[in-house]
């Protein structure tokens, strides 16, 4: 059997490139996504089955997890709270989902165990993000250490964050290297036909693909 792991795809970039990096390293792939009430909900699904297919995933999973509209505390699902658009701020952002990958590498963990997977890949990235604090590397390696505490005695999971130290223009140049369909990704928090451009995800992706020199395939308003 080949060795198996779980990769958790947002449909995103830097989840794109992550999928397709543990592609590389010769995993076969569990792809897994959740809905959880984001603005962007419906692009972001679309985004994922495109990006599960062209890593060739053997499985894919999509939960729903609607208690995070009930938890609230972010602009990305509660709607009575605007999406920042000012430019990117010190601090966390209102964009923060309150331990929003904590939830996901604890269900991660779970479809992994299953499976009898030997690693998680996600896309995390700690400098050149928003200022999340579930995206920093240290947080990742204790979350890791818990997973493997909590579980069979058998199962031992690896949690990978190939992207964590890039900047986000590596991060296009390595995907269009790779081969990644960029134009089946989506980073805009607030709209799902056309890109904002202007909130902070937009931003960075937009700064990205002009540091690396080249041109976005995807709409912006």
């Amino acid at each position: 059997m080949k060795k198996q792991c779980v990769c958790i795809i947002s449909g995103g970039m830097d989840s794109a490139l992550s999928a397709k990096i543990a592609q590389n390293e010769g995993y076969e792939i569990i792809a897994l996504h959740f809905n959880y009430g984001q603005r962007t909900e419906a692009k972001e699904l679309v985004c994922f089955r495109s990006i599960a297919q062209s890593v060739n995933a053997v499985k894919s999973y999509e939960i729903d997890l609607p208690f995070f509209e009930q938890i609230g505390a972010s602009a990305l699902t509660d709607k009575s709270i605007d999406v920042p658009t000012g430019g990117i701020e010190e601090g966390v952002p209102v964009t923060y989902v309150p331990f929003r990958n904590g939830i996901f590498l604890s269900i991660a963990a779970a479809v992994a165990e299953k499976h009898g997977a030997e690693a998680l890949f996600i896309g995390v990235v700690e400098e050149d993000s928003s200022g999340y604090p579930d995206c920093r590397e240290s947080y990742i390696e204790q979350m890791q250490k818990a997973i493997n505490m909590g579980t069979k005695e058998e199962t031992n999971l690896s949690i990978k964050m190939p992207l964590v130290a890039l900047k986000k223009f590596e991060i296009v140049e390595k995907s269009l290297a790779l081969g990644v369909p960029l134009e089946h990704t989506w980073s805009c928090y607030k709209e799902e036909e056309r890109a904002c451009g202007v909130c902070d995800s937009c931003r960075l992706r937009l700064n990205g693909f002009e540091v690396a020199g080249a041109v976005d395939p995807i709409d912006y308003a």
